[in-house]
């Protein structure tokens, strides 16, 4: 008789899993989250997970079916001040219709929006574990656009929706106290990767350095990032104005897009504007400059840290989310007291200044890079998700049936 028990999955399972994990951005869309969220994904797939996508259909997908195997659409809206993106609408009906049909596992929510507040509603009320993530501080991007008072109200919806899954995910530990402090439950601390692969210092590119003027002995200094209020690209333009007092050999070079385009570009004429870049296009642009800087303050992690040291690029930024995890301060960046915009401008200065010392730094910045392993974080979230489980085993539950592919 032949044996047609399930093969263990390369997780070292028993059988692997159905996970449902829902996203109010995905690839193409350029930003953190979708960038993550996409290689969480592909990780647990490697591991012979069976993730079904519940994200907001996009023009790309065509005449793609709402409800498939690997995946569910739904309906979007605009998001404000952000025209390239798109939230979620509210789709309890068929998230209930199709979890009823084959229930996952786990339900694992990436975003705070419209979907993921009634897929939230719909995995409780039908008994499944859920986990989440803390990814995006929108309660401290309101004092950015004027909208200061709005501050708390978000920070407790945040509360309340987090509070109602059975974990919640958040990238560095000091962000976990402050929001344990914030009444915060159930965090646990779960790192971000970056792919070593495509981001290396052999992506460099003497042909794009050209094309944004800068001679072999010349220094560019780069920014990856939207260009928007919350980045506090203030910071960043006030530190470039000071570091060409020193050093005239520099050049400023930005990658991203956003509603401050054009004010920049009337401030900092010289400066290269390259837009949203992708895949090893944006390898390339890492790997063509020399440092990076990054101003931001409303990080949850900022990917674009570890991939400027995986690319070779020394690191200057404020002392908090990956940043503090990640820099050495005179090894393989340097970091500047939260808040302290002087410091953050008066170090930039001493970079320019002594600029081959500075570069001098990259082959660190790429050793800490290589450290950050995607399998080891997949395996953490894997860890978070049957814990979850576990914890809720026993209790009342959707009657699990086979689904997404599983013998």
């Amino acid at each position: 008789m032949t044996d047609t028990a399930t093969p263990p999955c390369s997780s070292g399972l028993p059988s692997p899993l159905r996970i449902a994990l829902v996203t109010e951005t995905w690839p193409p869309e350029i930003n953190g989250v979708a960038a993550t969220i996409s290689r969480v994904v592909d990780g647990l797939r490697e591991r012979q997970h069976h993730v079904q996508v519940v994200r907001p259909r996009q023009p790309a997908d065509g005449e793609a079916p709402r409800v498939a195997d690997d995946q569910i659409l739904v309906g979007s809206l605009p998001i404000p001040r952000y025209p390239h993106l798109r939230m979620g609408t509210p789709s309890g009906r068929v998230l209930r219709e199709r979890w009823r049909e084959q229930p996952p596992d786990v339900v694992h929510i990436a975003t705070e929006g419209p979907l993921g507040w009634s897929a939230l509603g719909t995995a409780l009320r039908l008994g499944l574990p859920v986990t989440s993530d803390f990814r995006t501080n929108f309660h401290a991007y309101s004092q950015h656009y004027g909208l200061g008072w709005l501050q708390r109200p978000i920070e407790g919806y945040l509360r309340h929706f987090h509070n109602r899954a059975h974990a919640t995910m958040v990238p560095t530990e000091s962000l976990r106290r402050d929001l344990e402090a914030a009444g915060f439950e159930r965090t646990t601390t779960v790192a971000r990767g970056v792919d070593t692969l495509a981001f290396g210092p052999t992506h460099r590119s003497e042909a794009l350095r050209l094309s944004w003027g800068a001679d072999p002995a010349d220094t560019v200094v780069l920014c990856v990032g939207r260009l928007a209020p919350e980045k506090n690209l203030d910071t960043l333009l006030l530190a470039f104005e000071a570091m060409r007092e020193v050093n005239r050999r520099l050049h400023l070079v930005l990658v991203g897009d956003g509603p401050q385009r054009a004010e920049i570009a009337a401030r900092c004429p010289g400066a290269v504007f390259a837009g949203q870049r992708r895949g090893d296009d944006l390898a390339a642009h890492y790997a063509s400059a020399d440092l990076f800087l990054f101003p931001s303050l409303t990080e949850t992690f900022g990917n674009v840290t570890p991939e400027a040291l995986a690319s070779g690029l020394p690191v200057l930024a404020f002392d908090y989310a990956a940043a503090a995890q990640l820099i050495r301060p005179g090894i393989n960046g340097a970091l500047v007291a939260r808040d302290d915009h002087v410091g953050f401008i008066d170090q930039a200065m001493r970079w320019a200044a002594e600029p081959r010392a500075a570069r001098a730094m990259g082959s660190a910045a790429r050793l800490t890079a290589l450290g950050l392993d995607w399998s080891r974080v997949v395996g953490q979230i894997e860890a978070l998700f049957l814990a979850t489980m576990a914890a809720r085993r026993g209790q009342a539950s959707a009657p699990m049936a086979a689904g997404w592919g599983v013998p």
